[in-house]
């Protein structure tokens, strides 16, 4: 699994030279590895590696792999139904995916009844697609504004999936959540919304020059899938 560390080790440095480039400290982005459809084995390799955070996209296969696997700290990347908000709650020490006041609820509730703390991100539709996942940004302030009110749960900041395109379109996705996160801070000055969560494998050096302070990178760390 040398593969891995070989990665890890290459993401970083590229991550602090991106920092660099744009005045930034290092230690202002934290690295989510996704290992989504990955085995533990290259798992336990990444934590091996030095990694701290990691996302899992579906909560099935999440429900199957993180009981074996001792350590990090567990994001929930992917589109989450209600009806396994209570298994969200169990697995994961964040959930990035919110981008609705029921779903909000749910997790709340199930947070209340396991008597534990839940960081949540809003995910923000900043392409305009249709199909994307997320709320738009207008409709944030709203979102954040209930969750702020829920028993159990850390807002934490903001999330999105940027249109994979042209550059142009890329950083205009980036830009987007950034003025949105800003404009939420000015209005609401005592929420913490220090998380950026955006830029993937093909994105994260655009991302970080935006100002994410999480990006959240599979391929470049555990390789193409098989």
């Amino acid at each position: 699994m040398n593969h891995i560390e070989d990665n890890w080790n290459r993401v970083c440095d590229q991550v602090a030279q991106a920092c660099e480039r744009n005045s930034r400290q290092a230690s202002e982005v934290t690295i989510v590895a996704v290992s989504k459809t990955r085995p533990v084995a290259d798992i336990e390799a990444a934590l091996a590696a030095g990694v701290s955070d990691l996302g899992e996209n579906r909560i099935q296969e999440a429900t199957e792999k993180l009981p074996g696997i001792e350590g990090g700290r567990w994001h929930l990347i992917g589109q989450l139904q209600r009806n396994k908000a209570g298994k969200a709650v169990d697995l994961f020490d964040c959930v990035q995916s919110v981008d609705n006041q029921r779903l909000a609820q749910a997790l709340a509730r199930r947070a209340e009844e396991a008597e534990r703390s839940i960081e949540v991100l809003i995910q923000v539709n900043t392409s305009g697609i249709a199909h994307q996942a997320g709320i738009p940004p207008d409709a944030v302030e709203g979102l954040a504004d209930e969750i702020s009110t829920m028993p159990c749960l850390r807002l934490g900041g903001l999330m999105t999936i940027a249109n994979q395109a042209e550059e142009s379109e890329v950083r205009h996705c980036f830009q987007s959540l950034r003025s949105c996160r800003d404009q939420l801070s000015a209005t609401r000055p005592t929420l913490d919304l220090s998380t950026l969560s955006m830029g993937m494998s093909g994105d994260f050096k655009l991302a970080i020059e935006e100002g994410s302070t999480m990006v959240r990178v599979g391929t470049a760390i555990f390789g193409n899938r098989s």
